[in-house]
């Protein structure tokens, strides 16, 4: 992997070091299985990047907060998967973005999201 502020040598384009992908998926009312955009995650998309763009702490690591399609978790609320660890959280709200931010500044656990560890101790 390329450390932070590589670029990419054709574009010059800023290589990201950590992706997150928050799921904006959509479907028809009242499916079985849900969907994210209806628990609001296209406003928690907006407002964690602005949150990453605004945290000193994250300021040139070269993270990207990028909109995805079906994550094939929507029954665990809003989703959300941060690569390269591979960390994939559920339930998430505006109100979890401290947490997340926390996450990614410092590194600290944010398992009360991890989709591998909701509702456990």
């Amino acid at each position: 992997m390329r450390g932070r502020g590589a670029r990419a040598k054709e574009t010059n384009m800023p290589i990201p070091s950590q992706h997150i992908f928050v799921c904006i998926n959509e479907r028809e009312p009242n499916h079985a299985r849900s969907d994210c955009a209806s628990k609001g995650a296209v406003e928690l998309h907006k407002a964690l990047k602005v949150a990453v763009k605004a945290e000193p702490k994250l300021a040139g690591k070269g993270i990207r907060v990028n909109k995805a399609g079906c994550l094939d978790t929507c029954e665990q609320g809003c989703s959300m998967v941060i690569y390269p660890q591979a960390t994939w959280l559920g339930n998430v709200t505006q109100a979890d973005i401290p947490a997340i931010i926390s996450h990614l500044s410092d590194g600290d656990p944010v398992n009360h999201l991890r989709i591998d560890q909701i509702g456990q101790d």
